[in-house]
């Protein structure tokens, strides 16, 4: 993807962590446990591969649940494996003001980052993701030596 007149990137929408998962007759394995080490498997080999080439990453998390214990731990894997990255509140849209206020400050205290309220429904916040998008391709180095 390019946007203006800067350099090209890819743009690689994972699946999310509570998506990650198959039902067991989606990987026809005997049991749902092990459909989802198969699909958990599958999904790291994934991100080893993307990681392995541009680190940078973008975690988007659903504004209307601050604080979910899966948000904590994709930032923290997010940050380990990236490096360069941020966490955008998607659906910000839904929230009325004093809702939005509350989210913002639990997802920045929890996750221990600032966050970037965005609206796709609005458009809010869409200018200032591309600027953030921006900064962090700018930051970001391919890595040499990845597990």
């Amino acid at each position: 993807m390019t946007r203006g007149g800067g350099a090209p990137f890819y743009l690689l929408d994972l699946p999310g962590y509570g998506y990650a998962r198959a039902p067991k007759e989606a990987r026809g394995s005997a049991t749902p446990a092990e459909a989802r080490q198969a699909s958990a498997a599958e999904f790291e080999a994934i991100v080893r591969a993307v990681f392995q080439r541009a680190p940078a990453g973008l975690l988007l998390v659903d504004a209307r649940h601050p604080g979910l214990d899966n948000d904590g731990a994709a930032w923290t894997w997010m940050r380990e494996a990236a490096g360069t990255s941020a966490v955008v509140a998607t659906k910000i849209d839904k929230l009325g003001r004093g809702e939005r206020i509350r989210a913002l400050r639990t997802f920045e205290s929890v996750l221990e980052t600032s966050v970037l309220p965005v609206s796709a429904v609005t458009g809010e916040g869409l200018d200032e993701l591309w600027t953030l998008i921006d900064r962090i391709l700018s930051n970001s180095h391919p890595r040499r030596n990845r597990p």
